[in-house]
């Protein structure tokens, strides 16, 4: 009865941009290839042949810690950190060695489709929630990841790239947005 699921992978070349960083949509088809591999542990697939329920994503999140480079290898680390009658969060962590990369969170719900074609949120099966379980001592590992995670430079970004002190903000030099400069209110 599986609660958690770990695996180590290589940074793929066609996985970075220009820079040979790893674009950040990568990070959550990690997440998903170790919640797929977690069901096959537990002796299920996410989506059978013929299924009459689905388990959308109705939430996800990652924070970026320090970047990831092509030919890197890294682990993945996802828990099951809460289970509903109809839905089920998990956690996930990406590290190397010692150096954490990035933390993420996903929900996904239990649904059925109507004869109408409208998903509608269902109980999770019987069969799925005596294979799958929440991991114990989440409560504890989730306070340790939140204290350990590093406070964000003000200098840095996500991807790791410095960013110069004299940096240009986002708006144009004359304090208006550039987005949607172009745009006339309407009159009245």
């Amino acid at each position: 009865m599986p609660c958690e699921y770990r695996f180590r992978r290589r940074v793929n070349f066609y996985e970075t941009d220009a820079a040979g960083l790893v674009h950040f949509s990568c990070y959550f088809r990690y997440m998903e290839e170790a919640e797929h591999a977690l069901w096959r542990e537990a002796g299920l697939s996410i989506h059978p042949p013929g299924a009459e329920i689905g388990f959308p994503r109705v939430s996800t999140s990652f924070e970026f810690h320090s970047a990831l480079r092509f030919e890197q290898e890294f682990d993945v680390h996802l828990r099951v950190t809460a289970m509903t009658k109809k839905s089920i969060r998990y956690s996930c962590v990406l590290s190397s060695g010692s150096t954490k990369i990035a933390t993420g969170t996903l929900v996904i719900v239990c649904v059925r489709r109507g004869t109408n074609g409208v998903l509608t949120a269902t109980e999770i099966p019987p069969e799925i929630t005596a294979r799958i379980h929440v991991a114990p001592d989440v409560s504890a590992e989730h306070e340790a990841l939140h204290r350990s995670a590093p406070a964000p430079s003000p200098a840095s970004t996500a991807s790791g790239v410095e960013r110069s002190a004299d940096a240009e903000p986002p708006e144009a030099r004359d304090g208006r947005s550039p987005i949607g400069r172009d745009i006339q209110a309407p009159h009245r």
